[in-house]
C-alpha cells in the first residue's frame, strides 16, 4: 500500500448524520510523510491529470464538476491553485459564486449555478457553489425557513439531473478548525500586502461559527447521495487538504478512463502538402 493511500478524506455514508467537530482538521496523526513528499506528489498528480483531462475533452462525452465549500479561510482558492495547475483553460472552467447580483436574485437560485455546469469533456470547479442558499440563506434568515429547507431536495434534485446526463461530481467541504480560522485571519491583518483578503465583514461572519457548522452538518447529510457524496477533507495543513484533493480527483478521472476517440475515417494515403 503507498503512504500516500493514507491521504484521504472523511466520507459519511448516506443517510448518516454528521458532527463535524467529531472529524479530525488535521492530518492523521501516523501518516508518514510530511509538506515535502505531499508537493512532489500533488505535482506529480497534476501531470497525470492533465493528460486524462485531455483525453476527457477529446473524447467529449462525460464532465466532472469539483464542488468546493469551506468556512473562510478554509483555502478554497489555494485549492485551485494547487491542485489544477497544469489543465487546459479551454476545458477546465472555475465558477465562483458571490452575493446573488441582481439578474441572479430574478431567477430560481439553481439558474447561475445550472448555467456554467460544466459542458461535456471539461471540468468545471465551483468555487461556493449552490450549496449557499442552505447556508448564508440559513445563517443570516435572507430566507424564510419554511422555503429553504425545500432547497435541499432541489439540490438533490439538480444534482441527480447533472449524475444523470454523465457529470461527474466531486464535493469537497474544506473543514478548518476556529483555531486555524483565527490564525489565518490575524495573517491577513498583519501582513499589508494580504489586507486586500479581508474585511471587517470577516470578523462578523466569524461570530456565527456554530450557526455554519450546524448549516453545514445538515447540508452534508441531507444532499449525501450516492451519485454526489460528500468528502470532508482534513484543512488545517494546506498541503494535506492539497494532496487529499488532488488524490481524489485524480481517482475520479482514473475511474472514467477516458480515451481518445477512435479516427471516423481512413487516413492512409493522406498527404498535407
Amino acid at each position: 500500500m503507498s503512504k500516500f493511500e493514507l491521504a484521504v478524506p472523511h466520507r459519511i455514508k448516506p443517510g448518516k448524520s454528521v458532527k463535524l467537530k467529531d472529524l479530525a482538521t488535521g492530518p492523521p496523526a501516523h501518516i508518514s510523510f510530511g509538506k515535502k513528499h505531499a508537493l512532489k506528489r500533488i505535482a506529480a498528480n497534476a501531470i497525470e491529470m492533465a493528460e486524462l483531462a485531455k483525453k476527457l475533452y477529446a473524447e467529449d462525452t462525460r464532465s466532472v464538476l469539483l464542488v468546493l465549500q469551506g468556512m473562510d479561510t478554509a483555502g478554497k482558492d489555494g485549492t485551485i491553485r494547487s491542485v489544477m495547475r497544469g489543465m487546459n483553460p479551454s476545458s477546465c472552467q472555475v465558477s465562483s459564486f458571490k452575493k446573488p447580483s441582481v439578474e441572479e436574485l430574478e431567477h430560481d437560485f439553481l439558474w447561475r449555478c445550472h448555467k456554467v455546469a460544466p459542458r461535456r469533456g471539461n471540468i468545471g470547479i465551483f468555487n461556493r457553489s449552490h450549496y449557499e442558499e442552505v447556508l448564508v440563506v440559513r445563517v443570516h434568515n435572507l430566507k424564510p425557513e419554511a422555503r429553504w429547507k425545500k432547497h435541499y431536495g432541489l439540490i438533490n434534485d439538480f444534482e441527480n439531473l447533472l449524475s444523470t446526463c454523465d457529470t461527474r461530481i466531486v464535493k469537497c467541504f474544506l473543514h478548518i478548525s476556529k483555531e486555524t480560522q483565527r490564525a489565518r485571519l490575524q495573517a491577513r491583518v498583519d501582513d499589508t500586502s494580504r489586507h486586500w483578503k479581508f474585511n471587517l465583514g470577516d470578523l462578523a461572519e466569524r461570530k456565527r461559527w456554530k450557526d455554519y457548522q450546524e448549516a453545514y452538518e445538515d447540508a452534508i447529510e441531507k444532499c449525501n447521495t450516492p451519485h454526489a457524496p460528500w468528502h470532508i477533507i482534513p484543512s488545517d495543513k494546506k498541503w494535506y487538504r492539497n494532496l487529499v484533493i488532488s488524490e481524489l480527483l485524480k481517482k475520479t478521472l482514473q475511474d472514467l478512463d477516458p480515451q481518445f476517440p477512435a479516427p471516423e475515417g481512413d487516413y492512409d494515403g493522406i498527404v498535407v502538402e
